[in-house]
């Protein structure tokens, strides 16, 4: 805010003084009425894993810290670690319960998994508002009124991702450490070849025969010993395997870490984690860069939604802000530039994302086949929302398994 700043010479002031001294007080200013406060809100957060994970769901929980920050009468009930390993028999619909024993009126699921459990706890609490992130409930068609779904359009941040990668192998070589198998994640395994392919191709020159891409998934968001694969092993293998570029798709950061450890035993490798603002920091050396998810806008217009009495179900896939892809009151996918990124490769990579931006770079236009050889798109054609979110297999070019 601007302030205006008067100067008054030691003569005009006094004569001030010797006036008012002089002249009956005026009357006060009318206020104006004052503003209703904002109603009072609890929120309900419930976590499939470790809200300091360093990955998912510590952003969600940065999301609804920025809620409690710029929403006025909001409060906080929340649960982490809501799946069958760390808490068995504890479900969605119980949680519900107890949240709204205790006031709760919007909740926030984070998983894959929650999409049928949400639902049945929206029914059986039709008083309260449901935000389930990742889902699609609304779209197709099952969710009740009271349950909306947002996600953000990780894809351009995979793409972004991939072209780092692309733009950094010396070994021709990428590896994707993988969660389990849906939709979801198949979009974003090959929105990452899309973005290392295209980075390979134009920027660097080279023949897309000569990229080797691989995911292997591990079977969970995250690790559950003796459930999933080891992501520490995994990772191992990729290198072993001659892989010098390892992006993760789970949850948490066994993918960086233990690039930070090969590269402390000499190799050249490097790394790009997943999810969270903050996911270079365990092996900032190696870090090409992080793609993250900034639920905070699309969590603090819900909140304001149910506070006002507005609010209305709906499926919302946000996307970056490209004038400002790190705004963090605008932009729901953003990335930073890691240290272990060249100041060349960073330019080009700019370069990339003012082309996503602008839509001169459209990886999703045909031709591109799945892997059994069918047309995922045609040539000429280009992938509507719905085909990209119901992917059915990886792209061809990718080694691993689509089911």
């Amino acid at each position: 805010m601007k302030r205006l700043m008067l100067k008054l010479t030691s003569g005009l002031a006094i004569s001030a003084l010797a006036l008012a001294a002089c002249t009956p007080a005026a009357p006060p200013e009318p206020t104006a009425a004052p503003t209703e406060a904002a109603k009072p809100l609890k929120i309900g957060l419930v976590m499939v894993g470790p809200k300091e994970d360093h990955g998912w769901n510590e952003a969600h929980w940065e999301g609804v810290q920025y809620v409690l920050k710029n929403a006025p009468g909001t409060e906080l009930e929340w649960i982490d670690k809501v799946n069958p390993a760390d808490r068995p028999g504890v479900t969605i619909e119980q949680v519900a319960d107890d949240f709204a024993a205790k006031g709760v009126k919007l909740i926030i699921t984070n998983s894959a998994e929650f999409k049928d459990p949400t639902n049945n706890a929206a029914k059986a609490h039709p008083d309260i508002t449901f935000i389930h992130a990742s889902g699609d409930a609304v779209l197709d068609g099952t969710a009740p009124a009271n349950v909306g779904n947002v996600m953000g359009r990780m894809e351009y941040g995979k793409m972004i991702a991939g072209c780092a990668a692309g733009l950094t192998t010396e070994t021709g070589s990428i590896s994707y450490l993988g969660p389990l198998i849906d939709p979801e994640t198949r979009r974003l395994v090959n929105s990452t070849y899309l973005g290392a392919k295209y980075c390979w191709e134009n920027y660097r020159g080279k023949s897309a025969a000569d990229l080797k891409f691989t995911v292997t998934w591990i079977g969970f968001w995250f690790n559950i010993p003796g459930v999933t694969l080891d992501p520490t092993q995994v990772a191992n293998d990729f290198f072993n395997n001659g892989s010098d570029v390892v992006l993760s798709g789970i949850d948490t950061t066994e993918g960086l870490v233990v690039t930070g450890q090969r590269a402390k035993a000499g190799e050249k490798v490097w790394a790009i984690p997943y999810d969270y603002l903050g996911g270079c920091a365990e092996a900032t050396d190696v870090c090409l860069g992080v793609p993250y998810f900034n639920w905070g806008p699309a969590y603090l217009a819900a909140a304001k939604a149910v506070q006002a009495g507005t609010w209305k179900s709906s499926w919302d896939w946000n996307g970056p802000d490209w004038k400002d892809i790190n705004d963090p009151d605008t932009s729901a996918v953003g990335w930073v530039d890691g240290k272990a990124l060249s100041a060349d490769n960073a330019a080009t990579l700019k370069k990339f994302i003012a082309g996503l931006a602008d839509g001169s770079i459209n990886l999703w236009q045909g031709p591109l086949k799945y892997q059994d050889g069918t047309d995922f798109v045609a040539s000429g054609g280009v992938a509507d929302d719905k085909k990209i979110w119901y992917t059915q297999q990886l792209l061809e070019g990718v080694t691993g398994p689509s089911q």
